[in-house]
Formats: structure tokens, C-alpha cells, sequence
């Protein structure tokens, strides 16, 4: 197994730039599925001239919110690409329920990828988004030279499909952004780290208000697909794992349900090249949004060596 310790000393220390990182540039391109057409939002940092970029694609029921703090930190020396998934955030909800799947997700990037032209792009991807990362880096002639997956194998414990089905699917209305927050603390409550300061930003960016109060920011019927696929079908991503042959960075909280330990050494007999880094006293999922856990991706990423693509 090749285990990556953060405090070990064995990758370079990142120098950050001075001054604040400049605000992402917003914008939008404009997709297809079986039922129409919608458009699917993106936050856009750093230098559009960079020759690294990197997409940045969040889990089942986030937004690109999420990836603010990891995305200001890299776009020191990446362009960084942090869309909204189809019926999340900025994005179009979709015409049918029935087009919310991995395959609607992965054409969605690659329309993406080809809004910019890049045929080689870094992948870090949550959750839902190492699911898409996964599938596209399986692929021949894949865009992807190296992957990052954050806490999520290439199935999904049945225990862990329970709990998240649990409350993703709800309409409920609340009144107030403290409601929203102590929402999200009880539902998210393995997430880690977070501050009092994360709890609050994530009310904000994880909710719109309407006429009635606030809603979260996702289409509750993106649950209806995810069910039948990975709660009754036995869905899993094996065969697309044991292609890949980029650098592969495995990143995973030492409490979480989705990806316990057995499921993770599968990971690495199959994909022995894999790295991993375990982040103690986190579960489901590593936020990403603190030094100890930004420092060693960001590191990673900018001394990995890949299959450099033009």
C-alpha cells in the first residue's frame, strides 16, 4: 500500500502567494439530455492561461461551493474548474427525474471540458464526483492525468446508501438560515473539519429563499435515480477502476461509512500504483476546507508526476 503521511516530511511545502486570491469568474454552458436542454453553472479560478487546470466536482447533494477553500489555494498555478452538477446550485434542475445519472453527469463534463478545449485536466472529485472521476479516467483516451477520489469506492456500502437516502430526497421548507444550519449539522454531522464559521458559510451557499422560506440548494428528485441504481441494483465502477492508468491519490476520513477500510484495500489490490491519505476523526466526507487537509493535495497535485497530455 502506498500510504501517504502528511507529517512525514515527504512532499514539498507550498509556498502561498501574497495577497488574497482573486474571486472566481462565473459562468455557464449549455448541455442536453433525453428530455431537453439545460445549463450547467461553473465558478472559474485562476490563471486562464495555466497550462495545469483541474476540475473540482462535488458530492450527490452539494454544489461547487464546496471546493472555495481547496480552489483559491491551487489556482496559485492551476485554472480550476468547479462546476455545479445538473440540478445543483447555479445549474438547471432537469426537465425528468429519470436523467439524473452517471452517464447524463459525465456527458455533462465533457461538454464542459470542451466549453474551455482541454484535452488534460487534474480531477478531484467528492463523493458523487470521484463516481464521475472514476468513470471518465476507465475510459481510453481519457482527459484525465491524474485523480483525486475523495472518501467514495467503486460501490457504496449498503449502510452508508441508508443513511444518505435518509434525508437527500426531503422538500422540506425552513424558515430561517439558522434552521438551514442545524439542518446541515445533524444530516452532515461526519463531515470534518468544521468550524462554527464552515456551518454558517454552508447554510448560505447550500440554500436559496423563496416565497415560502428557504429550500436547499438541490433538486430533491435527483434521489430517485441514485436509489435504483445503487440501493437495488447492485451498481459499482470495478471495471472502470482497474483501467485507469493515470496517478490516482485515494483520500479518506478514518470514521467514514463509504469507504471502510476493506473496501479500500480492495482499492489498492486492484489498483496497486493507487495512493492513499487517511484524515483521523473525519468521516463522510473530508471537507477540504482546512490546511491539514488542503496542504497534502495540493502538494500532490503539483509534484505527481502524469502522462502529460497536449
Amino acid at each position: 500500500m502506498n500510504k501517504i503521511d502528511p507529517k512525514s516530511g515527504t512532499t514539498k511545502k507550498v509556498t502561498q502567494s501574497s495577497g488574497p486570491p482573486a474571486e472566481p469568474r462565473l459562468g455557464k454552458v449549455r448541455c442536453i439530455s433525453r428530455h431537453g436542454f439545460h445549463d450547467v453553472a461553473y465558478r472559474d479560478w485562476g490563471d486562464e492561461t495555466a497550462s495545469d487546470r483541474a476540475f473540482c466536482v462535488h458530492g450527490l447533494t452539494r454544489n461547487a461551493h464546496d471546493y472555495d477553500p481547496l480552489a483559491a489555494r491551487l489556482a496559485v498555478t492551476h485554472r480550476v474548474i468547479c462546476p455545479d452538477l445538473p440540478g445543483r446550485g447555479q445549474s438547471d434542475w432537469l426537465n425528468d427525474p429519470s436523467d439524473y445519472h452517471l452517464l447524463q453527469y459525465n456527458m455533462d463534463m465533457t461538454v464542459l471540458l470542451s466549453r474551455f478545449g482541454y484535452s488534460s485536466i487534474d480531477w478531484v472529485g467528492t463523493s458523487l464526483g470521484g463516481l464521475i472521476g472514476i468513470a471518465l479516467a476507465g475510459l481510453s483516451n481519457t482527459p484525465i492525468r491524474r485523480l483525486i477520489i475523495n472518501d467514495i469506492a467503486p460501490e457504496i456500502p449498503y449502510t452508508a446508501l441508508r443513511r444518505i437516502t435518509s434525508y437527500a430526497g426531503n422538500q422540506r421548507v425552513f424558515e430561517s438560515l439558522e434552521e438551514v444550519e442545524a439542518h446541515l449539522r445533524e444530516t452532515l454531522a461526519p463531515f470534518g473539519p468544521m468550524t462554527d464559521a464552515d456551518w454558517a458559510r454552508m447554510a448560505k451557499t447550500s440554500s436559496f429563499e423563496a416565497g415560502d422560506g428557504y429550500h436547499t440548494h438541490h433538486d430533491p428528485d435527483i434521489m430517485q435515480n441514485f436509489r435504483q441504481y445503487f440501493m437495488f441494483m447492485h451498481f459499482n465502477l470495478w471495471k472502470f477502476w482497474e483501467k485507469i492508468t493515470c496517478p490516482v491519490l485515494i483520500l479518506r476520513g478514518t470514521d467514514s461509512d463509504f469507504l471502510p477500510p476493506n473496501l479500500l484495500d480492495r482499492m489498492i489490490d486492484r489498483l496497486p500504483s493507487a495512493e492513499f491519505l487517511e484524515f483521523e476523526g473525519v468521516g463522510h466526507t473530508p471537507t477540504l476546507n482546512s490546511s491539514a487537509q488542503i496542504d497534502p493535495v495540493v502538494d500532490w497535485l503539483r509534484s505527481s508526476s502524469g502522462n502529460d497530455r497536449v
